[in-house]
């Protein structure tokens, strides 16, 4: 795998790709004004009893959406009270302060006629997580535990195993990459996250709203999130962004240092990048076409909704079983959910299956499918109807509506 970091428009890009072929696409538009993860002293301006949630102005700019069972607070014997009974009012009030962090990224809308002022507000959580490369730091969580996002009872074994054998490490949520992980590394990236958690703790004071820590961004996301595969080169032409991943990498994987690599592109006079250097713009510009084209003839319908989104499977000129088109069809589908940044949910409108075993084969794949989304992503099941009903938790914006904001 390669990743390759661009800036364009004055804002970030980061691309993995797999045999010149994107795997996945990252951007931080530069007036993005919450990013998904930042942790901000917060001010409570509001409780609305019918949502049983509270507005919080997050820097005197942005106000965010505190719901009731993302309320973190202790009792006067040092408890831990979490997902109360009890109404958000009658445990907040306006002017409390309190330590909240970014669940949804939000971007500035255009036209917000239509838009309530609970679409407009970015969802805060106080179960504040520190994200490290193999561990996710959670000061709100006494015991360790395993990534909900790991499904596969096998691999979940082996990492409870590993996990009840670590010492010194508190708090802390194994991911996925953690299974083929030394222990002293995980020992020190767990200590690392903490002194960072300890860190911020002094400016978790006083009266005025503000913004702590800003959250992960394009690139460290994609590290992350790439941690257990293969990463043979990280490509980048701006010297600051250069030492900037080499910054995060010896902190969190010394192991791709060597891999970074800055680039000098030849005929710099044409005002080319480094997404057109490796040729990967039209692979972009195809993620905002409605139609997508699989290698037998098949084809991919890909359609938003008010409430959904629909993808619909075409044979087209594919002389292969249903069962065979399908699969292939799930393949590109994981692909391009992933790679466009849908979320919410989607239904995928299957060609017929003959029988049970052709469904079960369907589920297992599209299951192996999705592991590679770096989103939390459940299948619902097949309905009578040959639909298949799937959820996807974003963190960020869809990529649709990053790239309106950059091109603006």
């Amino acid at each position: 795998m390669e990743i390759l970091i661009d800036e364009m428009e004055g804002s970030v890009w980061v691309a993995t790709t797999k045999m010149k072929r994107l795997h996945g696409l990252e951007i931080d538009p530069v007036d993005e004004e919450v990013r998904w993860g930042s942790i901000y002293w917060a001010k409570v301006t509001k409780i609305d009893k019918a949502m049983d949630a509270a507005f919080v102005d997050l820097d005197g700019e942005n106000v965010g959406l505190l719901h009731n069972k993302d309320l973190r607070l202790f009792d006067k014997n040092g408890i831990l009270i979490k997902n109360s009974d009890v109404a958000i009012g009658k445990r907040i009030q306006p002017g409390d302060c309190l330590v909240v962090q970014a669940k949804s990224g939000y971007l500035p809308r255009i036209d917000t006629m239509d838009v309530t002022i609970e679409d407009k507000s970015p969802r805060v959580s106080m179960n504040i997580t520190l994200p490290g490369r193999h561990l996710i730091f959670s000061p709100m969580m006494d015991e360790n535990r395993i990534s909900k996002r790991i499904y596969e009872k096998k691999r979940r074994k082996q990492l409870t195993k590993m996990l009840n054998n670590v010492e010194n490490i508190n708090g802390c949520i194994l991911r996925a990459s953690a299974a083929d992980t030394q222990t002293d590394i995980l020992i020190r990236e767990g200590k690392i996250l903490k002194e960072i958690w300890d860190q911020l703790q002094e400016f978790l004071t006083g009266t005025t709203p503000a913004l702590i820590m800003e959250g992960p961004d394009a690139v460290q996301r994609t590290l992350s999130d790439q941690a257990t595969q293969q990463i043979d080169s990280i490509e980048i032409v701006t010297m600051e962004r250069y030492q900037e991943v080499e910054e995060w990498c010896e902190i969190y994987a010394p192991d791709l240092v060597t891999k970074v690599k800055p680039i000098e592109l030849p005929n710099q006079e044409l005002d080319l990048g480094l997404f057109d250097f490796r040729d990967i713009l039209d692979q972009i510009e195809d993620l905002f076409q409605v139609y997508v084209l699989m290698k037998g003839g098949g084809n991919i319908i890909i359609q938003e909704t008010a409430a959904l989104y629909a993808i619909d499977i075409n044979r087209g000129g594919d002389t292969r079983s249903n069962h065979v088109i399908n699969l292939e069809a799930l393949e590109e589908i994981g692909r391009q959910i992933r790679l466009r940044n849908l979320g919410g949910i989607i239904i995928v409108d299957l060609l017929k299956f003959k029988t049970k075993k052709e469904k079960d084969q369907i589920m297992d794949a599209l299951q192996e499918i999705v592991q590679e989304d770096p989103c939390t992503v459940q299948i619902h099941g097949v309905t009578n109807l040959g639909l298949v009903e799937i959820t996807r938790k974003r963190r960020t914006p869809a990529l649709q509506d990053r790239l309106n904001l950059v091109l603006e």
